[in-house]
């Protein structure tokens, strides 16, 4: 497969077929380019409704340039930690950010939020944040505000007073019992405006079964929420994984061994 950066003739390709509704896998197919090229490539430069191929052109240019003048050079270049290949977590953050700004959160809030994330600590200080995405202080308060209205992130002062933002095991759980109750509040606006306008009515009637579906929804999220909260506590099963892979090896092993005793006997 060709490697190399997307050209703006392949970026324009991307769109028209974008525009004929084909699938990522069915225009890399076109373009002889991974797919996985081709959906990063949409997803970080506004996703298959917004994509342009000049302002994804032009865009890439521009963050090429930015990382040219703010990653450090030479030796004291620092390492990414287990061995993570910095180019790809850089691209995966954009992607992240994307997917964020799909779901309708605003770009900083999401910038934000991928950079917490994608932190092993899952935390980061004000000065920190405004180090790594390039914007004033202010732009990061606004965006923290934000997160935290929507219950993602949460903040606290470390031993030197520096007020510290995180994501927790519990962060999502939050954030959709927060959705619940402005779909819950959202209810009951619907259903005061059935009563004034009269259910009987067609208008009422409408508003009366938004009403109804919007309750359905938000008792279904606060209840699948509780039930799915434990998940978010899980801890990835890596061991068990590599002990049966250290078992599937030690089958292969004898195996082998056992086939070159029945040669050896034949």
């Amino acid at each position: 497969m060709p490697g190399g950066r997307l050209t703006q003739q392949e970026r324009q390709q991307i769109a028209l077929g974008l525009a004929d509704d084909l699938a990522y896998a069915e225009i890399a197919r076109r373009l002889d380019r991974p797919t996985s090229t081709v959906t990063r490539e949409v997803m970080r430069n506004g996703g298959p409704a917004a994509y342009r191929a000049d302002l994804a052109h032009r865009a890439t240019g521009h963050r090429a340039q930015r990382r040219r003048q703010s990653a450090p050079q030479g030796p004291d270049t620092t390492p990414q930690p287990h061995g993570r290949d910095a180019e790809a977590v850089r691209a995966y953050e954009e992607v992240f950010t994307n997917g964020m700004m799909q779901s309708g959160m605003p770009k900083m809030a999401s910038r934000v939020l991928a950079c917490l994330y994608i932190t092993d600590a899952g935390s980061l200080t004000a000065a920190e944040l405004v180090e790594r995405l390039q914007v004033s202080p202010a732009t990061i308060s606004k965006a923290i505000a934000f997160l935290e209205s929507q219950g993602m992130v949460t903040r606290e002062r470390d031993e030197r007073r520096r007020e510290r933002y995180f994501v927790d095991d519990d962060i999502w759980y939050r954030s959709m019992m927060v959705s619940a109750q402005v779909t819950a509040q959202l209810v009951d606006t619907t259903r005061q405006g059935a009563g004034v306008l009269g259910v009987g009515t067609p208008a009422g009637g409408r508003l009366e079964n938004i009403a109804r579906f919007l309750d359905f929804v938000s008792e279904s999220i606060a209840r699948a929420a509780e039930q799915g909260r434990e998940v978010l506590h899980a801890k990835p099963e890596t061991e068990g994984m590599a002990e049966a892979e250290e078992a599937e090896e030690a089958d292969k092993a004898e195996e082998a061994e056992g086939g070159d005793k029945a040669e050896g006997t034949g």
